[in-house]
């Protein structure tokens, strides 16, 4: 899944949010067309200025695995969530970003949250 939504994203077809919901969309047939829901969440216009891909990766996922992914995320984003801060810091592309929030997604859709 990781590998679809960095794709998605490299090939500019959509932003970090979309390209996290693509990715679920193509591993769970349930989710297709989803994407489009996450338009306006690229650029750091996710609600409090939130990683898209993050973001995606939590709504996605459900309310009850929002803090865990949100933590496993900032353990591999240098402690960031924001996009401001994460770009700020030029460590995180947002295409890795893009690649650990589905890593993140999938791992809690199996059951086992990373």
């Amino acid at each position: 899944m990781k590998k679809i939504a960095k794709e998605f994203h490299q090939q500019r077809r959509g932003n970090c949010a979309q390209s996290v919901a693509f990715a679920w969309g193509q591993k769970f047939p349930g989710g297709r067309g989803v994407e489009d829901v996450f338009a306006g969440c690229g650029a750091g216009r996710a609600p409090g200025g939130l990683c898209g891909a993050v973001h995606a990766s939590c709504t996605l996922a459900g309310s009850s695995a929002e803090q865990s992914i949100k933590q496993s995320f900032a353990e591999r984003t240098g402690g960031h969530l924001t996009c401001k801060a994460i770009r700020a810091a030029k460590r995180v592309p947002c295409a890795d970003c893009v690649e650990i929030a589905a890593e993140l997604l999938e791992s809690h859709a199996r059951g086992s949250a990373t």
